[in-house]
């Protein structure tokens, strides 16, 4: 199986790309989706509230994710704490779909935002990473009603961009239309249906896993 990992940073259009993958025939799984539901199991709640007290809870018990991101982006540290909490039951909800899901294509595409910063990309065979400039994110996320402050407080907690581009396998480039983009993933997933018939894939991630 190719375990595709599709990154890039705030606001750059992860999401409508990877649902531009799955609209092609892939199979595909959102890291930040899978969080958001963690976010509703007792037990991680009780862990996150060892972790980083009442203060980010609801009166009723549930967790206030705008209040999780103010403080975590004001503290690295304990973002990272956060990080290594989530983590390892996300790498685990991704391996349990591997094992019980019929892939199509033998190709699955992982929504992935701190792929690069965390050091996660040994566990994919590829790394697709979207792409705009700072400016189009920014203005694409006040259109959606974030921030600018708050948007650029993110930008700079993620590794910058230009070196993501650099470390990727495929590069979408987001910043033109909708259609641009589409006929780049239309043209990204052909190649990538061919790599996955080739059985060699699998040994280069064990060979990167054995290097890390």
């Amino acid at each position: 199986m190719l375990l595709v990992a599709l990154t890039g940073n705030y606001g750059m259009g992860k999401s409508s790309v990877l649902s531009l993958f799955r609209k092609f025939g892939a199979s595909t799984l959102d890291a930040d989706k899978i969080v958001d539901s963690l976010f509703r199991k007792k037990r991680i709640l009780t862990k996150i509230r060892h972790l980083m007290g009442d203060r980010v809870f609801n009166d009723n018990g549930s967790l206030d994710k705008k209040r999780v991101a103010d403080v975590i982006f004001k503290n690295v540290s304990l973002r990272y704490s956060l990080e290594d909490l989530l983590h390892p039951f996300v790498f685990e909800r991704i391996e349990d779909f591997t094992k019980k899901k019929n892939i199509k294509n033998k190709i699955l595409i992982i929504a992935a935002p701190l792929v690069y910063e965390r050091g996660y990309e040994n566990r994919f065979d590829r790394t697709i990473v979207v792409h705009t400039t700072e400016e189009t994110a920014l203005t694409r996320l006040e259109v959606k009603g974030v921030p600018r402050r708050d948007a650029l407080c993110r930008l700079k907690a993620q590794l910058s961009i230009k070196e993501k581009i650099k470390r990727a396998d495929f590069l979408i480039d987001n910043n033109g239309t909708t259609n641009e983009t589409k006929l780049q993933v239309e043209k990204l997933y052909k190649k990538l249906l061919k790599e996955a018939g080739d059985e060699n894939h699998q040994r280069t991630r064990r060979i990167r896993r054995e290097l890390s």
